[in-house]
Formats: structure tokens, C-alpha cells, sequence
């Protein structure tokens, strides 16, 4: 073992410290589908925030660039370790550690996933509302991306979710931001400047997560339309009538024959109407009282009707389930259809018509695919792209990155830059901002050890 190793070693004990063969292939990767998997040189499992912070002062000291991951479920390259590198997994940081219920707040350690903090706050009638599709995703991980989900129509993404944290900065300091409060106007927002940033900034290892009542009856709305741009044109109209869904999702017509083939999906919506659709909107509903809620359930059916809807389709507990469930399994559905990259452009919800009808132009004229689904309720619209050649493709999502931009919206609504999008996010943003965000980095981890290849090169 090297001297580095054998300082690593010190640190974590040498049963949670991996190197050379012990290195399993999961940690060379995430799931982008355009990141080459990367060994690193050193695997760590911290227990503990000071062993955190005793591995980037000895990474710091070594110059070994450190890389962080969760689940190892992000879809843009940010958990993709460096060859030369240590990897910090978060998995033995694993512990719900309260769940307040009085504040409505629950402290979790990074590695904890979104399946195991639904079932510790399901015990005391709460719930966590980030819901990105994938249980099996760290809360740490989440943080990273500032990921978002079905359910930010009505709850918001992880940034409007997350109170305060215990962060190890890249040069070994400890520090708390927030709290257990929701308001704090006291200097720099330190937590929210941390959530997003893709592990360049700092390592989460608490995060205080705002809590929910879990509310008892649901209901979900399956609307086939002839016409895509009916879709988005109905959902202000939806959001505009006091309804707030949890969930209000478009899907396109090849998206929806994809995965109800894969699921075995039976959604009972006629032959002669799937052929006709060419986009559905999924509209989900809840409430504490199942009166209300049915009354609910009635006026979407009246406004869907009114927007254009061939039918309306109130689907029952199991089939509502399994067509939410095929809708977060869209990106495997995507990636076992072949696609060569999947996207997340967010743009004003105005502008989805005119940017999805762009998209759909563009794709045409690079002799390639541009289908999927999307958040219609907050713009987030999801795409996998099927394009074989590299530089078509990576002229293509230049271009539908523009279009989005060009309208008001960013080139990722949830996934991240990653190392995947960092040439597109450096070559559209506007470089002022560029070059705040680098001096921002730079007084975060002024020698560069945290995620380098991540968003800026």
C-alpha cells in the first residue's frame, strides 16, 4: 500500500478503504449514457463527518482529486470519478437520524435513499415530496443535482425542500447552514449555493429535509389529445383553476406505446383513440378528504373535456400505479430502445409548444430522433435522442440547448451539467456568469480537488 493509501487507509480503517482490483465496476460510473466508465485509484467509505473532513485535507495535501457518490444514480457524469482519483461513497453514512415531527423536518445522513426515508417518515404520517423517479437515489445525491421530479408541479425541487446542511468544505472545515427553520436572512444563503452545485463546492453529510403531511386518498387522470400542442396550451389553463396537481405529466404518443409495452401497461383507452393521440397528459390529484377529492376529479374531467381531450380516463389504484411507475422508468425504457443520449431542457411553461414543435424541426433536419415526455406542469421537458453519429449529435443538442435558451430556459431543469453537458453549458452561458461561477469555486476549493472535470473543465 502507498504512502497516499496508507493515509486514506488511516482515516476510514482499512475494511472501507478499496484500491486497485478491490474496485467493483459500479463505482467507475453513474448512468449517463455518454460518460466511458473511470476506475478510480482509491474507493473510501467514510463514517462520520470527521472522516469526511480527514480525507480532503489528506486529498488536498496529495492533490488527489476527489469525486463524491451516492446511489450512483445521476444522469449526467457528476459521480464519474477521476482514474487518479478517490472516490467518497456515502453508502455506510446511511441513517435516518430524526424525524421531527413537530417541526415537520427530518435529519438524514447522505447516503440514506429516498425508499428508506419514505418508509421512516411514513410511521409518523409524513412524507419527504422529492420524488425524482428513482427510490433507490440518495438524499445526498439529490442534493448534488438539485433534483426535482413528478412532483414538483406542486412541491417544488430539492432546493425548495432542503432547510440546512453539514457540509465538508474541500480544505477539511465543518459547517452547519440553516436549520430546522424556514426563514433565515442572515448573510449568504450557504445552503442553497451548496444544493446544485454537483459536488464542487462542498460534501453534504447532513441534510435537514421539510416534511409534508401524507395526505390519504389520490387519483389519477389519463387525457389523450390529437394534438400535441393542445397538451401544453391546456396546462395553465389546469394550474390556473385552483386544481394543484401533484403531478402534471405530457407524454408523447411513441413514449406511451414504449412503455406500456414494456410495463404491460392496459390503460384501457380504445384502439381508435391511441391511433388518433399524439400526446397524453397525465393529471394526478390529492387530497385529505375523499369528498373533496372527488370533486376534484370531476372538475379536471370538465376542464380536460372543454380543452380538447378525446376522453377523459379517471384510472383505478392499480393502474394509476403502474402507469406512474412506467413513467419513472421512461429513461430505461429509453436507454433499452437504444437512445444515444436523453436530455432535460426547462423552459417557461409558455414556451413548450413553440420549443417542443423547434425540437421536433431540428431533429428532422439532423436525420434523427427527438421523442419522450416531460413535466409539463414546470416546462422540464425530457428527450432521448437518437442520433449514432457524435458530432451530428453533439451539433443537434447545441442546437436544441439554444432553442431553449432562447426562450427564457437552461439547458438542464434536474439532471445537471455533469461532465456530460459541460462543453454545451460553457459554450451557450453567458460567460459573465461563467466566470462568477469559477471565482466562486475558487474560494470554495482553492486547489481544485472537488469534482474537477465537472461543469467547468
Amino acid at each position: 500500500m502507498g504512502d497516499v493509501a496508507a493515509r486514506f487507509a488511516g482515516i476510514v480503517g482499512a475494511g472501507n478503504l478499496l484500491t486497485g482490483d478491490q474496485v467493483g465496476e459500479d463505482y467507475a460510473h453513474d448512468e449517463s449514457l455518454t460518460c466511458e466508465p473511470r476506475k478510480p485509484a482509491y474507493v473510501a467509505k467514510p463514517g462520520s463527518a470527521e472522516e469526511v473532513s480527514a480525507l480532503l485535507t489528506a486529498a488536498a495535501e496529495h492533490q488527489v482529486p476527489v469525486t463524491a457518490r451516492g446511489s450512483g444514480s445521476g444522469l449526467s457524469g457528476a459521480a464519474r470519478p477521476r482514474t487518479d482519483g478517490l472516490l467518497i461513497s456515502f453508502e455506510r453514512m446511511n441513517k435516518v437520524l430524526e424525524v421531527d415531527s413537530g417541526n415537520q423536518v427530518a435529519v438524514v445522513q447522505p447516503g440514506v435513499t429516498l425508499a428508506e426515508l419514505d418508509e421512516k417518515t411514513a410511521a409518523a404520517g409524513l412524507a419527504y415530496t422529492v420524488y425524482p423517479g428513482e427510490l433507490s437515489a440518495s438524499v445526498g445525491g439529490t442534493v448534488g443535482t438539485n433534483a426535482g421530479g413528478m412532483r414538483a408541479v406542486k412541491y417544488g425541487v430539492t432546493r425548495h425542500n432542503v432547510l440546512g446542511l453539514q457540509a465538508v468544505l474541500p480544505t477539511g472545515e465543518i459547517i452547519r447552514t440553516g436549520g430546522k427553520t424556514s426563514k433565515i436572512s442572515t448573510g449568504y444563503d450557504l445552503t442553497q449555493l451548496i444544493i446544485g452545485s454537483e459536488g464542487t463546492l462542498a460534501l453534504a453529510t447532513e441534510v435537514i429535509v421539510k416534511l409534508y403531511p401524507r395526505l390519504a386518498h389520490g387519483a389519477t387522470l389519463l387525457a389523450p389529445f390529437n394534438d400535441l400542442t393542445q397538451v401544453m396550451e391546456a396546462v395553465p389553463v389546469i394550474l390556473a383553476s385552483g386544481l394543484t396537481p401533484n403531478i402534471l405529466e405530457y407524454i408523447d404518443n411513441l413514449t406511451m406505446a414504449a412503455i406500456s409495452y414494456n410495463e404491460q401497461l392496459s390503460l384501457g383507452v380504445p384502439d381508435e383513440i391511441q391511433q388518433a393521440t399524439q400526446a397524453y397528459l397525465v393529471v394526478g390529484l390529492e387530497n385529505r378528504d375523499a369528498d373533496r377529492l372527488d370533486g376534484d376529479v370531476a372538475r379536471a374531467g370538465e376542464l380536460l373535456s372543454e380543452l380538447g381531450a378525446a376522453d377523459v380516463y379517471v384510472l383505478d389504484g392499480g393502474s394509476a400505479r403502474k402507469l406512474i411507475e412506467a413513467r419513472e422508468k421512461a429513461f430505461w425504457t429509453a436507454k433499452a430502445a437504444g437512445a444515444d443520449d436523453v436530455i432535460d431542457v426547462v423552459v417557461p411553461r409558455s414556451e413548450m409548444p413553440g420549443f417542443l414543435a423547434k425540437t421536433r424541426e431540428l431533429a428532422l433536419a439532423a436525420e434523427s430522433g427527438a421523442i419522450g415526455c416531460g413535466h409539463a406542469g414546470d416546462g422540464n421537458v425530457h428527450l432521448a435522442i437518437f442520433c449514432k453519429d457524435p458530432e451530428k449529435r453533439r451539433r443537434l443538442l447545441h442546437d436544441i440547448f439554444a432553442a431553449g435558451m432562447a426562450v427564457g430556459g437552461a439547458i438542464s431543469g434536474e439532471h445537471g451539467i455533469g461532465a456530460a453537458k459541460q462543453q454545451h453549458f460553457l459554450d451557450l452561458e453567458d460567460p459573465a456568469k461563467v466566470a462568477l461561477m469559477r471565482r466562486v469555486k475558487q474560494a470554495f476549493d482553492p486547489t481544485d480537488i472537488l469534482n474537477p472535470g465537472v461543469l467547468f473543465g
